[in-house]
């Protein structure tokens, strides 16, 4: 949510921006409409059986800070043809309500109430989504990055053309980068062969994916989707190490939602280019019922999300795994007492390799910090519960 925020305040300051840059030929001042800035912005989708969230944010003028203004205090709700109403709660700009069932024949839209303003977008009846047949990971040549592609099932209308958007969730397996069994006991002082630590062998990093696909039936046979590339990821990205694992969300939507994403990625896209067109420009079906106030943003409604979990193994792909030297701290004939200081500094002893088995004749303790030996604080956000899912075998659609 807040990666759309801030491509929509990219366009306008881009855009902005475009114009005002320095020329070697002669000075131009830009003609920008004040009324490009504190615009509505708003974010979210009606959708059954789930938490929806809807963000309200203002648009800012050039040089304004990348964080999004959001907009507090509102009055927000969605509501149905047949009289219907969820109520949201307000955190900080997001407004939230769980809602568990929509009825395919009645109408939905969202009511907004702030700062002496109304403002709803267009009724529409929720649409069906259909279950997800497959989900593949795909290298096209050992130098290509894994693509990942996606199969929905067939259509429920093959007579017209479909539109889908794509969110996805990851989850992958983390390595520490080394492991030790010992420890130096720093009033015996000398090292013991006993694992009283018990790092964790591996561990698990969450994150929801940072792009949105949406993508059209048209030009496949049947009106049926095959094998669209969702997003991709480099063969030299530590997700690909070992196991990972992404749960993508489809939602079906409708024409103009499509074409609202594709407007906004290519306003985005062209970096405030002489023909990008302003936030203003954008298409939206939302309105303020008080006033001729623009709003940004556009709201979809959807019966349902259907999901697939699919699992890589990286070992199935050509990897391409740092080859960087040894990181720990090596030190040659150390005394007793420097090995009860690097302790004292939070080192691990990870070996001691005694004079007659070294290649030089010396004894070497080799030592590593803890984040180069618990998952838990060597990768951000890392856990060592295993996740439910992590036993399955196959890849499931819900």
């Amino acid at each position: 949510m807040m990666k759309l925020l801030k491509t929509l305040y990219a366009v306008l300051c881009l855009t902005m921006g475009g114009c005002m840059l320095s020329s070697c030929i002669e000075e131009y001042e830009a003609d920008i409409s004040a009324d490009d800035t504190g615009l509505l912005v708003v974010e979210g989708t009606i959708c059954a059986a789930q938490m929806n969230q809807f963000s309200l944010s203002l648009t800012k003028a050039l040089n304004s800070p990348d964080t999004p203004q959001m907009v507090t205090g509102a009055t927000v709700s969605v509501r149905g043809s047949d009289g219907t109403e969820y109520p949201t709660q307000a955190t900080d700009g997001y407004y939230s309500c769980w809602i568990d069932a929509l009825s395919p024949d009645v109408e939905y839209y969202l009511h907004i109430e702030t700062d002496g303003e109304v403002y709803e977008s267009d009724p529409q009846k929720p649409l069906r989504t259909e279950k997800i047949t497959d989900i593949k990971g795909v290298q096209s040549t050992p130098d290509s990055p894994i693509d990942v592609l996606v199969t929905p099932t067939e259509p429920f209308e093959r007579d017209h053309a479909n539109y889908y958007s794509w969110t996805y969730d990851e989850t992958w397996q983390v390595y520490p980068d080394y492991r030790t069994t010992m420890y130096f006991d720093t009033e015996k002082k000398e090292p013991v062969y006993k694992d009283i630590y018990h790092f964790p062998m591996w561990g698990w990093v969450d994150a929801t994916g940072s792009t949105m696909a949406v993508g059209a039936s048209t030009g496949y046979d049947g009106q049926h989707i095959r094998d669209f590339k969702i997003y991709d990821i480099d063969r030299g990205d530590v997700r690909m190490y070992h196991r990972y694992s992404g749960l993508v969300h489809q939602r079906a939507i409708s024409k103009a939602e499509y074409e609202y994403e594709l407007a906004r990625r290519k306003a985005g896209s062209e970096m405030g280019g002489l023909f990008t067109p302003l936030p203003s420009a954008l298409p939206t079906n939302i309105h303020c019922l008080t006033s001729d106030k623009h709003v940004i943003g556009f709201i979809g409604c959807s019966l349902n999300t259907s999901e697939y979990r699919f699992f890589l193994n990286g070992e199935e792909y050509a990897i391409r795994r740092p080859t960087g030297s040894d990181t720990r701290v090596w030190l040659d004939n150390p005394t007793m007492d420097a090995c009860c200081r690097m302790v004292e500094q939070g080192m691990y002893l990870c070996e001691w390799i005694v004079p007659e088995m070294s290649m030089d004749g010396k004894l070497h303790a080799v030592w590593a910090f803890l984040h180069q030996l618990d998952v838990r604080y060597g990768y951000e956000g890392a856990y060592i519960e295993e996740p439910d899912f992590w036993s399955l075998n196959e890849n499931v659609s819900y």
